[in-house]
């Protein structure tokens, strides 16, 4: 059963969503960024997941970050599965007033027709059901297009909802988060296309079951205007994709009605060796530039 007062926040509530949610391909980069030296974690995955989850708490319990603006944050499984301030991280977001998501997929498949489809996810139901039991809302998955190639998008989009629907019968919200590459010469067409078969898929859901969307920023401003108003969302959220922070909120800006879950473009400016002080105040005006690119609409 979805819980009702996280629903309420989700739909209309006024700010973004963190995603805290790099994995193991990623969580190296996120480190050298963050200025923690390779040497320190090198070879060593424990090391390495040890480093982020430090990253993910200090960055989870800084003052700046609750639920004023900060609506929602997606978790890798293994800061779920921690603690920050002694409680179950989904325990200490949610008792600052932010929902706590799940990111489930394993990876990417290799490119074919135009597209990465996500890799298969063994294990899948006993996941979803611990992360209710620890008080999780939703979850997200991503998989990529690279070309307008309308076989390669209606596979995406129909692997997202089949596995959405595995999600909805959990009771949690899934984000579907088929990525546009910033980099498409044809952007325009793929987003396009993917409009259509994501409209497609949303209009085959049946009772009362709704999803979010976390989409690109598209390349034309309000392409994705129809889905925001469709009665199946409940939240059009945007990846930053590459963008900077700076990019990124200035190309949300003009799309009414989607906010901002961005990763890189939030935790840019953060660097390990930063006072408790200096940390919260760089936070905070990530969070205040992207808040406002959310909900204040050029």
């Amino acid at each position: 059963m979805t819980d009702p007062i996280m629903m309420a926040q989700m739909v209309s509530g006024a700010g973004f969503i963190a995603a805290l949610d790099q994995s193991g391909g990623s969580t190296p980069g996120a480190l050298k960024a963050y200025g923690v030296p390779e040497d320190q974690f090198a070879g060593d995955d424990a090391r390495m997941f040890e480093l982020i989850h430090e990253m993910r708490v200090r960055i989870i319990t800084a003052p700046s970050f609750n639920g004023k603006k900060v609506l929602g944050a997606i978790l890798f499984e293994k800061t779920m599965d921690g603690q920050a301030d002694g409680l179950p991280v989904p325990t200490a977001l949610w008792k600052r007033g932010v929902v706590p998501f799940l990111k489930m997929d394993k990876g990417l498949e290799d490119e074919a027709n135009g597209v990465q489809l996500m890799k298969p996810m063994p294990g899948l139901d006993d996941l979803l059901a611990r992360a209710v039991k620890l008080g999780v809302f939703g979850t997200k998955m991503r998989s990529v297009i690279k070309s307008a190639n309308r076989e390669g998008i209606a596979a995406i989009v129909k692997q997202q909802f089949e596995i959405g629907e595995q999600i909805i019968a959990h009771g949690l919200i899934p984000i579907l988060e088929p990525e546009v590459s910033i980099k498409a010469p044809d952007r325009e067409a793929i987003e396009a296309i993917l409009l259509e078969e994501l409209t497609k898929g949303l209009d085959a859901l049946t009772g009362d079951k709704q999803v979010m969307l976390k989409l690109s920023i598209p390349a034309k401003a309000d392409t994705y205007t129809p889905l925001v108003g469709h009665y199946r969302v409940a939240r059009v959220v945007a990846l930053s994709g590459g963008f900077s922070c700076d990019e990124a909120c200035e190309h949300l800006s003009h799309n009414h009605g989607m906010i901002a879950s961005f990763s890189r473009a939030l935790l840019e400016d953060l660097r390990h060796g930063q006072s408790d002080e200096e940390f919260d105040a760089v936070l905070g005006k990530a969070i205040d530039q992207i808040y406002t690119a959310s909900v204040v609409k050029g």
